[in-house]
């Protein structure tokens, strides 16, 4: 595991080194790029593409628009100073070209504001004077915290960010309410002897600030790709048929999740197409109340009573509508429950989980195949209770040919043919004489009946007074 990855990324002297990230400007490690600070110059090689005004990137997804009066060939990645009020400021070059227009009219930059010049590319001695304002910036977060809450102002200053030349910083905070802070920034300009500028931030600013691990896996979008935040309402989670349950809608922000947003559109337009939840079914047996739906899979469920799934009845927004237009007729079907044609129709979404069942490399037992001249096994309880019989199916064979052993006077099957008649099985043994005759099937016998107990009672001695062997047997009396 690299070890730069927990680690502040020191800046570079060369742009090479920003191809993935900001260079410095952000707090984020090289690896994981601030994402809503880069933006791509798909218009780098076209021709004519000049543009007098150059964006320019600071940290905490600061930017601004500075005029480049003095034609510096600037490009993506460069260090440039700036103007600033008072003195001068450090930051990247994020974008040049046309594409700067259409930026400033994404962030609704004022026509009247007043655009400050480039002075320079960034000097080693600018970038070094840089690093040590950089340098202090958390001492200084650390220490204000402690002054704000000496003097009592319910605030939380998130950040702190050092101009280039370290004669100014800003700070960010976050209150729930109004805060006085006119006291704080005459201590705070008192101790660490800069001009102090105050800028209030929300939650959501916070997170992608911080950032850190959605409920989904990955990264924050605050932290790597959004730039802008919009309001988020609980009617795009009514439209997609979200909980309401505002531990699973909050964010790491304790607001609403910014990706609710994302496809809310697409559940909207797709409602559009179903029948409206005020408008019930009549049928000859009951009226049926608009329960629940599926957008996406265009079905809809309804039940006979409003607030409860009963008697329950699925239909396609086709198949509703239908029904919608005899009620509107006057015609009243029999039941909402579409004739079944034996056919399933078969579903437009597969299962993708099931490609991953645990028994998907078991292989299913084959019946084995029945020979040509075995007989077919039955239950058990069909089998006789005597000894094997023989095969029916190779006697008939044998009396056809010639007659089995006994006629025709061929072992072979008689009748002059040579070829040797199928395996025969035993011949059956009868108990008795002159029941059956050969190759036919003996009837079903009973099942025997149990016998009945009998009791033994040794017998008595003829003479009481002879003596008894120890077998139940008198010995003879030798006289």
């Amino acid at each position: 595991m690299d070890e730069n990855k927990n680690t502040q990324v020191n800046l570079p002297e060369s742009t090479d080194a920003c191809a993935k990230c900001d260079g410095g400007a952000c707090s984020c490690p090289s690896d994981i790029g601030r994402c809503n600070l880069t933006s791509t110059n798909w218009l780098d090689d076209v021709p004519d593409n000049d543009f007098d005004i150059v964006e320019v990137l600071f940290k905490n997804t600061r930017r601004g628009f500075y005029r480049n009066s003095a034609h510096i060939p600037l490009k993506q990645g460069d260090w440039v100073a700036v103007e600033a009020n008072p003195g001068h400021d450090i930051g990247r070059v994020g974008l040049t070209g046309r594409l700067v227009k259409n930026q400033m009219k994404r962030v609704n930059l004022r026509k009247d504001a007043e655009i400050l010049r480039v002075f320079r590319k960034a000097k080693p001695a600018d970038m070094e004077r840089y690093e040590q304002a950089k340098a202090r910036e958390e001492d200084t977060m650390i220490r204000s915290r402690k002054i704000a809450v000496d003097l009592g102002l319910k605030m939380k200053i998130g950040d702190v960010e050092y101009q280039g030349d370290g004669n100014k910083a800003i700070f960010y905070y976050i209150a729930d309410e109004r805060v006085d802070f006119r006291q704080l920034i005459k201590v705070l300009a008192d101790v660490f002897k800069i001009r102090v500028e105050m800028k209030q931030i929300g939650a959501r600013q916070e997170a992608g600030r911080i950032g850190g691990i959605g409920p989904c896996g990955r990264p924050l979008c605050c932290a790597t790709w959004m730039s802008s935040f919009v309001s988020v309402a609980t009617s795009a989670a009514r439209f997609q048929d979200i909980s309401l349950n505002p531990q699973n809608l909050a964010g790491q922000c304790a607001k609403l999740k910014c990706c609710i947003n994302f496809e809310v559109n697409t559940y909207v337009e797709a409602i559009r197409q179903l029948p409206a939840k005020d408008v019930h079914l009549e049928t000859k047996d009951a009226t049926y109340y608009y329960f629940k739906a599926d957008a996406l899979k265009r079905e809809i469920i309804y039940s006979t009573e409003r607030n409860a799934p009963v008697n329950t009845v699925t239909l396609t927004a086709a198949q509703a509508f239908e029904i919608i237009a005899l009620n509107k007729n006057g015609v009243k079907p029999d039941s909402l429950k579409p004739e079944d044609d034996g056919k399933k129709s078969a579903s437009p979404f597969g299962d993708l989980l099931n490609q991953d069942a645990i028994n998907r490399f078991d292989k299913k037992k084959k019946k084995k195949k029945k020979k040509s001249g075995e007989k077919p096994a039955g239950p058990k309880s069909d089998k006789p209770a005597g000894p094997k019989a023989e095969k029916p199916a190779a006697d008939d064979n044998v009396n056809a040919k010639g007659g089995g052993n006994n006629g025709g006077g061929n072992n072979n099957g008689g009748g002059g043919n040579d070829r040797r008649p199928p395996r025969q099985g035993k011949p059956k043994r009868f108990q008795q004489e002159g029941q059956q005759p050969e190759g036919e099937r003996p009837p079903r016998k009973d099942k025997p009946q149990r016998m009945e107990k009998k009791t033994f009672r040794p017998r008595k001695p003829k003479d009481a007074g002879a003596p008894d062997n120890g077998n139940g047997k008198q010995k003879p009396n030798k006289e």
